[in-house]
């Protein structure tokens, strides 16, 4: 809300008019007066930002519209309500389309017109610093900072992918396991751009069925197929001129894929049942926890709309990846939900944080999630004990174990590989953890077995 007093400048040749004016306005002690008897003294105390400017038309130094031309002309975000004896509908039709906030005629009922127009101004610009306010708190919550915990070299490389997506209407893909973190990232990145004070539209491409994913993505019109008992609007409309989030778009039908080509190639889509072409200004985020790359060599994901849909390429590592933020999450995760169940704070011990350092996370970063609030409630004495931690069977359940059939050597690679990813492609600390010769790692990257 606006804080001090609410500046208004009455701008009148007629000093009788002008004090009448001053007079009845400063029955109200929040608002300060400045009166001017000319075009040229109130454009000269234009850096005094008025809340308000109340305009005669007829100035002894220009006319009501080429004032309010060059008063917007400095600042357009100054009200300027025209006060005139003229009584030409045009000309007040004429200065409304040229930016005045309201046009009021000299007569009996001016004062009241203008006390009217002052309130509904003043509530205007209140409504609007509220709203911008609340636009504010909205991006400092969904900061990436706050949203998302991480100090490993690995969630480091994402913020500074993250950084770069917001600064631009490029589209996103994400890439990742299963419960790292991919549409909290897609809502940091939407939330932090210039889009944030648009929609962002969330769709699990996974979790529709197939005969309804093109009503629900472009809409329909009433009665285009049994059931269509109204117009429905879809998610691309919903998310127009802001953030259309795909998740799982690798379970899209490849007969839709085109469908959805089109739309992004064309920024216009059709509903289901109709004939009007409807633009769109939309950016799409998307996520899969497959290789779409790999998807479209087998002939399973449109190489055309790939490379539409791929645009900043951004991979969110596994947990157990991130191994030094494990204990920041728990911790984080802990104050979270005694937060919110009103519980007294929590402490993890130093058994139960060195278990919860010992365990691969299949599910990753939800699976962590899981644990703690669980560990939370099991707690006593304020202190999160080894016992209090439970791993499930099926967090568990092929993690560890041999479940595809590889060669000895595929197997070696495989893991040679996960730890250079964990370690940044640090050989010596690798060969150091896996307790094997560091030429075996060098000759397997210059045979190029391993890539880094």
């Amino acid at each position: 809300m606006s804080k001090g007093k609410f500046k208004i400048f009455i701008v009148d040749d007629d000093p009788w008019y002008g004090e009448m004016l001053e007079y009845y306005l400063s029955m109200n002690p929040e608002y300060e007066l400045c009166r001017y008897t000319t075009a040229k003294e109130c454009l000269a105390n234009l850096h005094q930002k008025p809340g308000l400017i109340t305009l005669d038309y007829g100035l002894p130094d220009g006319n009501g519209t080429t004032v309010l031309k060059k008063i917007l002309q400095t600042d357009d975000t100054i009200p300027v309500v025209i006060i005139s004896a003229q009584e030409d509908i045009s000309t007040a039709i004429g200065l409304l389309r040229a930016g005045a906030r309201d046009y009021i005629p000299k007569d009996e009922h001016t004062k009241d017109l203008l006390w009217n127009a002052v309130l509904r101004i003043r509530e205007h610009q209140e409504l609007k610093e509220e709203v911008d306010h609340l636009k504010q708190e909205l991006g400092q919550r969904f900061s990436p900072d706050k949203m998302i915990k991480g100090n490993s070299t690995a969630m480091q490389k994402v913020f500074q992918m993250m950084e770069k997506a917001r600064h631009t209407n490029i589209n996103v893909s994400i890439s990742g396991e299963t419960g790292t973190g991919k549409e909290v990232v897609a809502k940091a990145i939407h939330y932090n751009s210039n889009r944030n004070a648009k929609s962002f539209v969330a769709v699990n491409m996974a979790a529709i069925p197939k005969e309804l994913i093109e009503s629900e993505l472009f809409g329909h019109e009433k009665g285009s197929f049994t059931g269509a008992v109204a117009r429905k609007i879809g998610r691309f409309e919903q998310a127009h001129q802001g953030t259309l989030f795909l998740d799982e778009i690798a379970e899209l039908d490849l007969s839709l894929q085109a469908k959805l080509l089109r739309v992004i190639q064309e920024r216009e889509l059709v509903r289901v049942g109709g004939n009007e072409r409807i633009k769109l200004d939309v950016r799409i985020i998307t996520a899969t926890h497959r290789d779409l790359a790999q998807a479209v060599q087998e002939d399973t994901f449109r190489e055309d709309l790939y490379y539409r849909l791929i645009g900043l390429p951004l991979t969110l590592p596994p947990l157990r990846d991130r191994e030094s933020d494990i204990i920041l999450l728990a911790k984080s995760f802990l104050e979270e939900f005694c937060k919110a169940n009103k519980l007294p704070a929590l402490t993890i011990n130093t058994a139960a944080k060195n278990k919860l350092m010992s365990y691969p996370y299949p599910g990753n970063v939800r699976e962590l999630k899981a644990i703690i609030e669980l560990a939370a409630v099991m707690s006593s004495d304020g202190e999160i004990r080894e016992e209090d931690i439970t791993f499930t069977p099926v967090g568990t359940s092929k993690r560890g174990l041999i479940y595809e059939e590889k060669t000895l050597q595929e197997y070696t690679i495989d893991i040679i590989s996960a730890y250079l990813r964990k370690y940044d492609n640090n050989v010596v600390r690798v060969a150091d953890k896996l307790d094997i010769g560091k030429s075996t790692i060098y000759k397997l990257i210059k045979d190029k077995a391993i890539v880094i």
